[in-house]
């Protein structure tokens, strides 16, 4: 750990936590398992990631492309200003710098994150899985790889493992969206796969109904996600004793979303799954009891990374 010269006030770390408690209930329920020595750093790096995403959906979902890229331009200054010791005049960006400094945080996890949110912006669609995988890599994976160095495991099969677990994440989110997200003009399938199927993506996004084939393409895009889940239990035991609770529990708890999608016959179009608050607090319960890693899932622990996320564990080193 690297001693800060940024001077970041108990203030500034509070107005960072607000800023988490009022952005993601889940984030901040999942944070309370954790050491306060990762916890306090984990909400000044949310924080920063919370106010740019905002910045750049202020923009509006049909924001010209130039308007879109200048935003993320400023967004990339001010977070090298960070790094560099030198951040704008707000408490958010001084906690961040002093935890970059603090925790030798690799700057280029975060520019991932906004390289992701510029591809939102943009509007961009996935052709292919790999494509997918590329953009949950960078609004997903490099949270993931972000915790994992908070925590001290920046070995890089605990990073890739880490990355696993933000990758299969997102994708659940996307297998969980589809529905709210082709209300607001957005697909995030591959549409590669759409076609296979039969589907026609822009005639579907005109009329976004639920059918069997897209039920298909649900399925299969959940059990890409449980491939990762698997891998990245392997990674618990590559954590601080302390972080492998809550890292557990998140893992549970977003590998049940899509248990709920399945129940349901992988409709996400007319229903959105929810995860029940009792169902959550004994998924909790079995995080805190269970083995760090089950027989069948150490064997994934040396796994090689995702081709997508493997320039976020070469930035570790």
């Amino acid at each position: 750990m690297h001693r800060s010269s940024v001077e970041a006030s108990a203030a500034d770390f509070a107005a960072c936590r607000a800023l988490l408690r009022k952005g993601s209930k889940s984030f901040a329920a999942a944070a309370l398992l954790l050491p306060a020595r990762v916890r306090e750093p984990a909400a000044a790096f949310y924080a920063f990631c919370r106010v740019a995403d905002d910045a750049v959906d202020e923009l509006g979902e049909h924001a010209p492309p130039a308007a879109a890229a200048a935003a993320v331009a400023a967004l990339r200054e001010r977070l090298a200003r960070a790094a560099a010791g030198a951040p704008d005049d707000s408490p958010v960006d001084r906690a961040l710098a002093h935890v970059m400094a603090e925790h030798a945080l690799p700057r280029a996890f975060i520019e991932a994150l906004l390289e992701g949110f510029a591809w939102d912006a943009e509007g961009r669609r996935y052709e292919t899985l790999p494509e997918l995988n590329a953009y949950a890599a960078r609004v997903a994976g490099a949270v993931g790889a972000t915790m994992s160095a908070l925590m001290g495991a920046r070995g890089p099969d605990a990073l890739a493992r880490a990355c696993d677990l933000g990758v299969a994440m997102q994708l659940t989110n996307i297998a969980r969206d589809i529905g709210e997200d082709a209300r607001r003009g957005r697909i995030y399938l591959p549409l590669a796969w759409m076609r296979e199927a039969g589907l026609d993506p822009d005639g579907w996004l005109a009329r976004p109904v639920f059918d069997e084939r897209l039920g298909r393409i649900v399925a299969r895009l959940l059990d890409e996600a449980e491939v990762l889940y698997r891998r990245a239990g392997a990674g618990i035991p590559m954590l601080p004793r302390d972080c492998r609770a809550a890292i557990q529990a998140a893992r549970l708890i977003y590998a049940e979303i899509g248990r709920v999608i399945a129940r349901r016959g992988f409709d996400s179009v007319t229903t959105r799954a929810v995860v029940s608050p009792g169902r959550k607090a004994w998924l909790v319960l079995r995080a805190l009891v269970m083995p760090a890693a089950p027989d069948e899932e150490r064997e994934h622990g040396a796994a090689p990374p995702l081709d997508e996320v493997r320039f976020l564990v070469e930035a570790a080193r």
